[in-house]
């Protein structure tokens, strides 16, 4: 395989590991407009007709795990191109792997609406109304915050903690966006190396939690409620150690890939990165999203 291929493969193992193993901007809930309900409507509805907390946490989380196991499938059909001796620019990558979401997302929401009869109109109407009582909901939030991180790893957008209120009160404000921090090759590296080290060491240590706690990790249905909140919580213990030690954002960590990620260095150390965490997940029986 070229240094090429090698890279452009690093980059797809990156992204498909803060997605399967860390880690939602759905087109419906991702930077949408929602519209205000008629007052008078609102005296006719039963209880049964109202979405809940419960069920939008529900809907939402189907739609991560589903999700997940696109970006696992858009990952594996990446390198097998790679591979094959072939080589995709890293923004022309970014594209395809955003625009084979998005329909894959089309698809799944449409099926999950129906499975749960509800309304993409009244979800989002819901969602957002929850989302902005956090301490009353946190579960809402922690189900549609966990969708956006997935969004904007594959998309390289920003749509994490992003509702309606908030972008209207920035729109008022008239902020601006804070430039972001180029990093160098080597801070790259460091970067990435503290952070897939703490992901596995959070996931470790909360798979070693579940098994005392009398939980069977074999079960599938254990094992995949296992994978979303472990990949929740290492997830944000990976963002808040390169912060902490390094002052690094997400945002910027993203950006340093697929910018340095051609390089032959920041490559390896990318791809022998994932490998080391896969096998000491594996060897301490931590359940991986198949």
């Amino acid at each position: 395989m070229t240094s090429s291929s090698t890279s452009t493969a690093a980059t797809v193992a990156a992204i498909a590991a803060g997605c399967s193993l860390l880690a939602y901007g759905a087109s419906r809930v991702a930077k949408s407009s929602p519209q205000q309900p008629d007052l008078a409507d609102l005296d006719e509805l039963d209880d049964e007709d109202c979405i809940g907390p419960d069920d939008v946490v529900a809907i939402f989380d189907k739609l991560f795990m589903t999700m997940q196991q696109v970006v696992m499938q858009l990952s594996q059909q990446v390198q097998q191109i790679q591979m094959a001796g072939q080589s995709i620019p890293e923004k022309q990558l970014r594209q395809l792997l955003k625009g084979e979401f998005e329909r894959a997302l089309t698809q799944c929401q449409a099926q999950v609406f129906e499975d749960n009869d509800v309304d993409a109109d009244c979800l989002e109407e819901a969602t957002w109304e929850f989302m902005e009582s956090p301490e009353e909901y946190p579960k809402v939030k922690r189900a549609v915050e966990r969708f956006q991180k997935l969004y904007d790893s594959i998309s390289g957008e920003e749509t994490f903690g992003w509702t309606p209120n908030k972008a209207k009160k920035n729109d008022k404000a008239g902020k601006a966006s804070s430039a972001k921090r180029e990093l160098t090759p080597d801070e790259l590296m460091k970067a990435a190396t503290m952070y897939f080290e703490e992901i596995t060491r959070k996931m470790v240590e909360m798979a070693k939690e579940w098994k005392e706690s009398g939980k069977n990790l074999s079960d599938p249905q254990v094992s995949k409620q296992f994978q979303m909140e472990a990949s929740t919580d290492g997830n944000e213990a990976g963002e808040e150690k390169i912060m902490k030690e390094m002052g690094i954002s997400m945002s910027e960590f993203r950006s340093a890939i697929d910018k340095h990620s051609r390089l032959p260095a920041v490559g390896q150390t990318l791809g022998m990165l994932q490998i080391k965490q896969q096998q000491e997940l594996m060897a301490a029986g931590v359940p991986m999203t198949m």
